[in-house]
């Protein structure tokens, strides 16, 4: 009986299918008359897609008679098989005769049986649409990638813009985790957190208006000392012994008298000179606008870091949200920890070097305790870097002062890595040292000195996932 019917739909679904073609035939050639061929390429693939979808849907219904005619016999076996005579506690059977045969209203049962078990698999839902043509054809597909490319290149284009307004927020980032054990050590002690980051950010501009007061005047007094000793510094050189004899041999007076003429009067040389002034105050207005929006961030984000904490958990996942939490306010503790701790060291490292100059009369000890700081905030070579620069100090007092500066710099070296950064680091980060030479070769390459000042935290805080995320995961497995 199924076999019949199924037959049926066969040969009604093929004469839909010839008839579906005649009549897109037809529609193809009213569609090429010559009013209508600017559009006949289009409706042409149109046409196409339609069909290879009414072919599609055939098959597709044809597939699902079979697989219902198949469902439909696989129970009548079933049912065949289970429906064997039992025997009973005297010999006989239930449910057949002696001999455990089945007689023909028992067959006749089975089959409805199989129906009726069909039924529930062809009123489960209808049959999944098939995949239209438009998703595989060339067209769409060279379409979507030539509109992907494009997108990725205007992403990439704007996205190089804003590297500069990255930056910005990256350093107001760093600061207010460096400052945040600092407003919560004044919360815990009774402080509102507005009178906290305020106290705090006032000291921080406290701070930066010192640094500037002991680095500015120095530098600008030394600049304009060397602009007004400039004169006797050449005339000193025009009398010095090997000059004249240089000067005799090849001329040199002349020749530099001429170049000066020429490079004076040379108009690219003035657009030179006057496209590099312009672009040093560019620099200087560039850099004073960043350091205002990098303060400005900063107070925005130290004001209100509990409520941008909790705007971004909520962000996450209900289920997850306890570990990411958990997590990140560790990541936080740790980079805010290491800034804090690294600024102690650094200005341990300033007080005691201006000491020393204070002690060997080295000139501009202000100044060069100001430098050393700065550099001490460096990881690996900013210390070394400052040590070199305060020996080269000490040269114009006499050898031995410099020698005298070389070795106090070793003996502080060592006391600084066995006893200061250990005190004030034990609760921040542990990076093996390979990972460090490379977290602060990488944060150079890419950022530069803020690169590799932050390598170091951002390290710790990848560690940190590894550990916590990474190993248990692949332990579970």
């Amino acid at each position: 009986m199924t076999q019949r019917s199924t037959g049926r739909d066969r040969a009604s679904s093929g004469r839909q299918a010839k008839g579906s073609r005649g009549l897109g035939t037809a529609r193809m050639l009213r569609r090429l008359r010559p009013r209508n061929v600017p559009t006949a390429g289009r409706r042409a693939v149109q046409s196409w897609q339609n069909y290879r979808e009414r072919q599609l849907t055939l098959l597709a219904e044809s597939n699902r008679l079979q697989r219902e005619l198949l469902d439909s016999s696989h129970p009548m076996h079933v049912h065949v098989a289970s429906a064997q005579p039992a025997r009973t506690e005297h010999g006989g059977t239930v449910g057949g005769s002696v001999g455990g045969s089945v007689g023909p209203d028992q067959t006749v049962s089975l089959e409805r049986r199989a129906e009726d078990a069909a039924e529930p698999r062809r009123a489960d839902g209808p049959e999944p649409e098939p995949r239209s043509m438009a998703l595989v054809s060339p067209f769409y597909i060279g379409f979507t990638f030539a509109l992907g490319a494009l997108l990725a290149w205007l992403l990439v284009q704007n996205l190089t813009r804003l590297t500069s307004i990255f930056t910005f927020m990256l350093v107001a980032l760093f600061v207010t985790l460096a400052l945040e054990p600092i407003v919560r050590w004044l919360t815990r002690r009774g402080m509102g957190r507005p009178a906290a980051v305020g106290l705090v950010f006032l000291g921080l501009i406290g701070t930066v208006t010192a640094v500037l007061l002991l680095i500015v005047p120095p530098i600008a007094a030394q600049a304009t000392s060397l602009i007004e000793r400039t004169p006797g510094y050449l005339r000193d050189l025009g009398d010095a012994p090997w000059f004249n004899e240089l000067d005799a041999q090849y001329g040199l007076s002349e020749r530099l008298i001429q170049e000066a003429d020429r490079l004076a009067t040379d108009k690219d040389t003035i657009a030179t000179v006057f496209g590099g002034v312009l672009g040093a105050a560019g620099w200087v207005a560039g850099s004073l606008v960043g350091v205002l929006t990098s303060f400005i961030l900063t107070l925005y984000l130290l004001a209100t870091l509990p409520t941008t904490k909790d705007a971004a958990y909520r962000l996450v996942p209900l289920s997850r949200r306890p570990r990411v939490v958990t997590l990140a306010e560790e990541i936080m503790h740790r980079v805010g920890g290491y800034a804090l701790g690294q600024g102690a060291v650094a200005s341990i490292n300033a007080l005691c070097s201006w000491i020393a100059m204070q002690l060997l009369g080295i000139p501009y000890s202000a100044m060069l305790a100001v430098l050393v700081g700065l550099l001490g905030l460096i990881p690996m070579v900013g210390a070394t870097l400052g040590a070199i620069i305060v020996a080269l100090a000490g040269l114009t007092v006499s050898t031995t002062t410099a020698l005298i500066v070389l070795v106090y710099y070793v003996i502080y070296q060592q006391v600084e890595n066995y006893v200061i950064v250990p005190t004030i680091m034990r609760r921040t980060v542990s990076v093996p040292g390979a990972v460090t030479v490379v977290a602060v070769l990488a944060g150079g390459t890419l950022l530069g000195v803020f690169g590799a000042l932050i390598a170091i935290p951002v390290a710790a805080g990848l560690l940190l996932i590894y550990h916590e995320v990474l190993v248990p995961r692949q332990n579970a497995l």
